[in-house]
């Protein structure tokens, strides 16, 4: 018992908020998609969630070492020796080849990204995290996988406009995320995580500033050219609004280590999301 207790916990439900993203993919296209085919996306959202998981034990497993460095991670199951690691790896093994077999049946394209997704989180665990630059752009990488796998769950193909959305918010988040863990641990960030001697402060921030204004640009830039009506222009306040939130919390508070934290715990960002699925809801219903 207590060993699932530990496991599930090492699954890290609260990150799976970023796989909400699924969901972008049947919001933009709801008008072209009959209701039954949205179960798949439900299907597609809830393996993906216990495969990121399967990646979140697979990098617990690698770092336990460290982590126990760490003032915050040091009590995670593998850490802290409440699980054993070698029974934890075997479990993870066999969810995963269920993942892939399942997701098999919704479409097989999304048995491949599932597939990259795990291959390219396993070499980020164990080397690309460690090369500066690199290591966001792996980050971002994952969300861009995550929006895609929506698209073929639903039979559904994305533009590049907004893919690109996805891959610069999701290096915005990346960045703040290195921010957070290399004021968090006051300059010794490097026996947590090797690629943070690499990095500074003030290079992070400049990092930001520039992504910041590829993100409202390219989002912008999105509303226009998604062959959907301009009208969506009517969102690119929202978008401004949570960016400018995230950049508060980053800067006043420090939050920005854990991302997917903010969604549950923030009531603007929470309130900005939720207005922004309804508004995008209701223009491209009238006036799409």
């Amino acid at each position: 018992m207590d060993f699932i207790k530990g496991y599930i916990v090492t699954l890290r439900p609260k990150q799976w908020t970023k796989n909400l993203l699924i969901f972008a993919a049947p919001l933009f296209a709801f008008n072209q998609i009959k209701p039954a085919t949205l179960i798949y996306s439900v299907y597609a959202f809830i393996l993906f969630c216990l495969l990121s998981g399967v990646v979140y034990v697979m990098n617990d497993y690698s770092d336990r070492e460290k982590d126990r460095l760490h003032p915050k991670k040091k009590y995670r199951p593998l850490a802290s020796g409440r699980i054993n690691p070698n029974i934890t790896l075997g479990v993870s093994i066999i969810l995963l080849i269920v993942i892939f077999l399942l997701s098999f049946e919704i479409n097989p394209a999304l048995t491949y990204i599932f597939i990259l997704y795990f291959v390219v989180n396993i070499f980020y665990t164990f080397y690309l995290k460690n090369v500066v630059l690199v290591d966001v752009m792996i980050i971002a990488i994952g969300f861009v996988l995550r929006a895609i796998s929506g698209g073929f769950a639903i039979h559904v193909p994305l533009t590049s406009w907004f893919l690109l959305c996805i891959m610069l918010l999701a290096l915005f988040m990346a960045i703040g995320k290195r921010r957070a863990e290399l004021t968090t641990l006051n300059g010794n960030g490097g026996e947590h995580r090797k690629v943070l001697n690499h990095y500074t402060v003030d290079l992070l921030n400049q990092f930001l500033t520039i992504v910041t204004t590829l993100t409202i640009m390219s989002y912008a830039l999105f509303t226009f050219t998604s062959d959907h009506t301009v009208y969506l222009m009517w969102t690119i306040p929202y978008v401004i609004y949570g960016v400018f939130r995230y950049l508060y919390l980053i800067h006043t508070t420090n939050e920005g280590g854990a991302p997917e934290k903010l969604l549950l715990v923030d009531r603007p960002i929470q309130m900005t999301v939720v207005l922004y699925v309804i508004t995008v809801f209701g223009i491209l219903y009238f006036f799409d």
